[in-house]
């Protein structure tokens, strides 16, 4: 099993967030599942691959050769794929992956994030999507996701998919317990969002 995790090219403010990257790494690893990353050896995507490795992980990484250029790349990996672009670099690491957690970071962290739940919502992949709730970093974001579902623009059932956890042991423990659901589209298309 791998989990792909997406996190911060930055390690974030205070020592908070980087310690919950590198206890992820080596949770992950202690329990046998591998990592796939975005391949750097900085900020929080750094703090995670170290965090496994030390603790006898596998960690595949995938990077633009443009990244790799720039000597962002960690060099002490398991494996590490290069990638033409961003978007083989994406498809490459759902492919690999069984499962999606985000830590804290930036635009890219988002993306990523909202990239991999909106398959999961299209039925695209059956995968678990889940936060690492570091620090408290994705209240927030959690906040804005419950009014987009009082405004009726996510179902409550499509809400409840993207799991949660505040450490490493519960976000295991939700992925092993997680069941796919049924497809947003299932049953045909919702009549309000007919135009």
């Amino acid at each position: 099993m791998r989990i792909a995790v997406f996190a911060g090219s930055a390690s974030g403010e205070g020592a908070g967030f980087r310690a919950a990257a590198t206890e992820l790494g080596a949770s992950l690893a202690r329990a046998g599942v591998g990592i796939v990353y975005g391949g750097g050896h900085v900020g929080l995507m750094g703090a995670v691959a170290d965090g496994a490795l030390a603790a006898g992980g596998e960690v595949v990484g995938v990077m633009p050769k443009a990244l790799v250029d720039r000597e962002v790349a960690h060099l002490g990996l398991t494996r590490l794929e290069v990638t033409a672009d961003m978007h083989e670099r994406k498809a490459r690491m759902a492919e690999l992956a069984d499962g999606f957690v985000a830590l804290p970071g930036g635009a890219g962290t988002l993306e990523e994030l909202f990239e991999v739940w909106t398959w999961q919502h299209l039925a695209i992949h059956a995968k678990p999507v889940g936060v690492l709730d570091a620090e408290g970093f994705w209240q927030p974001l959690l906040g804005a996701l419950d009014a987009m579902v009082a405004s009726g623009f996510i179902k409550p059932r499509m809400r409840d998919t993207l799991l949660v956890a505040d450490d490493a042991a519960g976000l295991l423990a939700a992925f092993r317990a997680w069941e796919p659901p049924a497809p947003k589209w299932e049953g045909g298309l919702d009549p309000q969002a007919r135009g």
